[in-house]
């Protein structure tokens, strides 16, 4: 697992906490020093994260939230369109990633809560020489999406259908892939 990787399930695992989460156990669980473990909080905390540190642990502002994993496909020119549909109805875009036959899952943090986040990782493509994750694999991506309760990540798929964005999950992809 590289960094990257842990810090997602480091993100993932907040999420889900009902209580302080030590940085002593996040390392016993990931097979890391406690001191790794704090420089990917801080890591995190740098990209938007809202983490407190406490007497005996970290929490995620906000506590659980609902989560679920979407397979996405759309043109370079519906991405602003697909991100702002998602956190015009409540949703976060946590990040995005790919499943490629070769190099296995490729994960990025987003953390795309507003359209002023939407355009500003919009302006960030734009500068840059790098193109969107998922023009790897043919435009197929996945996102994970945190929102509020199961009834906004409703609404959220049946946007991402109603604008022909959702695909369907294919025999060669991995059912772990679709996260609850």
């Amino acid at each position: 697992m590289n960094a990257e990787e842990r810090r997602y399930k480091i993100l993932s695992r907040l999420r889900g906490a009902t209580a302080q989460v030590s940085a002593s156990s996040l390392a016993k669980e990931f097979g890391v020093s406690r001191q790794i473990i704090v420089g990917d909080i801080a890591l995190l905390r740098a990209q938007g994260n809202d983490i407190i540190a406490l007497a005996r642990g970290y929490v995620l502002q906000g506590g659980a939230r609902a989560e679920r994993v979407f397979k996405v496909r759309h043109s370079d020119e519906d991405t602003e369109k697909e991100l702002n549909l998602v956190v015009d109805a409540g949703g976060c875009v946590v990040d995005v990633f790919i499943y490629h036959r070769t190099y296995g899952e490729v994960h990025a943090s987003m953390n795309i809560r507003s359209r002023v986040d939407v355009q500003a990782f919009l302006n960030d493509i734009a500068s840059g020489k790098s193109s969107l994750l998922k023009n790897v694999t043919s435009g197929y991506h996945y996102h994970t999406i945190s929102a509020e309760s199961e009834e906004l990540l409703d609404l959220i798929e049946e946007r991402l259908k109603e604008n022909g964005f959702l695909a369907p999950l294919q025999n060669h992809e991995p059912n772990k892939l679709v996260k609850k």
